[in-house]
C-alpha cells in the first residue's frame, strides 16, 4: 500500500513492479498533487543524478482511493503544488474546465469540499481518457508533460525538494507557452490567462533567477521525449488544446525562457 504523497506513490510502485516480476498494490494518496496525476496512470519512478524519473516502470495500481480529509493536513504551498497539475489539465485538454478553475480557484484554495470533489474527479477522468489510448506513451500521453521539460530542468539543476513539483511545473508552463507564443501558434492573451491563473494559485511564473537559460538545455536535452537528438517539448495551440511537437529551435526555447524570466508579470 501506498500511503503518502507522489514520491511514496512512485517509490511503492517501482518496488512493487520489480519485486517477484510484479505483485499487487493499492495507492492511497494524500496530497493534492498526487490524487489528480501521480497516483492515476501506472506510471512508477524514481530520480537519478541525470534527471527526474530516470529510472522506472508501467505498473498500474489494482485500486485508487482518494479522501478528501487528507488534503485539510497539507501546508498551503502543497495544495498550490497540486493546484499546478489541475490547472495543467485546462490548458492541454479541456478549455472549459480551465474556464471552470478561472471562477472557482478560491473555492479550491479553501478546500470547500463540493469543488474539491468535482476537481478531483474531473482530472482524473481526463487523466483515465488518456492512458486508456495510450499506456505506455507512444503518442497522446505525452500531452500529459506540459511544462515538465522545462520543469524537470528546474528541479534537476536547483536540487530535487527546493523547488515543489508542482512549483517547477507551474513556471515550465508559462515557459512553453512562450514558445508555442514565439512559433505563432499560440495567442499571448492565453499565456497571460494561464499566468493569471497561476499567480492566483499561489504559484511561480518564472524559473528561478539564478537559473540561466542556458542552463536549461543540457537537462532538457536527457528528457524522456527527445528522440534521435530531437528536442521534442509538448506546446498549447490553444487553452484545452495542445500538440507534442519535434524540430523546436534551440534559440526559440532560449527566448521563450528569457521572455518568461523578463515579462512583467
Amino acid at each position: 500500500m501506498a500511503l503518502g504523497g507522489g514520491v511514496i506513490g512512485d517509490l511503492t510502485g517501482f518496488a512493487a513492479a520489480s519485486y517477484q516480476r510484479g505483485v499487487r498494490f493499492i495507492q492511497v494518496p494524500t496530497t493534492l498533487l498526487s490524487q489528480v496525476d501521480s497516483s492515476v496512470g501506472g506510471k512508477t519512478a524514481v530520480n537519478h543524478p541525470l534527471g527526474k524519473n530516470m529510472i522506472g516502470a508501467f505498473w498500474q495500481p489494482v485500486s485508487v482511493v482518494v479522501d478528501l480529509n487528507c488534503l485539510k493536513t497539507l501546508p498551503a504551498r502543497e495544495l498550490a503544488s497540486g493546484l499546478a497539475e489541475v490547472i495543467k489539465y485546462g490548458v492541454i485538454l479541456d478549455g472549459e474546465f480551465f474556464s471552470w478553475l478561472e471562477n472557482n480557484i478560491d473555492a479550491l484554495l479553501a478546500l470547500d469540499e463540493k469543488a474539491m470533489a468535482y476537481c478531483i474527479r474531473r482530472c482524473c477522468e481526463l487523466k483515465a481518457e488518456v492512458v486508456a489510448a495510450d499506456e505506455r506513451e507512444t503518442g497522446l500521453r505525452a500531452l500529459l508533460n506540459l511544462g515538465h521539460t522545462f520543469g524537470h530542468a528546474i528541479e534537476a539543476e536547483m536540487g530535487y525538494g527546493n523547488w515543489l513539483h508542482g512549483e517547477a511545473v507551474a513556471a515550465g508552463m508559462v515557459m512553453a507557452a512562450h514558445t508555442s507564443e514565439r512559433l505563432g501558434q499560440f495567442r499571448a492573451q492565453d499565456t497571460q490567462r494561464i499566468i493569471d491563473l497561476l499567480k492566483r494559485a499561489g504559484l511561480p511564473v518564472r524559473g528561478p533567477q539564478e537559473m540561466s537559460a542556458q542552463a536549461y538545455l543540457p537537462h532538457m536535452m536527457r528528457d524522456k521525449k527527445v528522440l534521435a537528438g530531437d528536442m521534442r517539448l509538448v506546446l498549447p495551440l490553444a487553452i484545452g488544446s495542445s500538440e507534442l511537437r519535434g524540430g523546436v529551435p534551440h534559440d526559440v526555447v532560449l527566448g521563450a525562457i528569457a521572455d518568461t524570466q523578463q515579462a512583467q508579470q
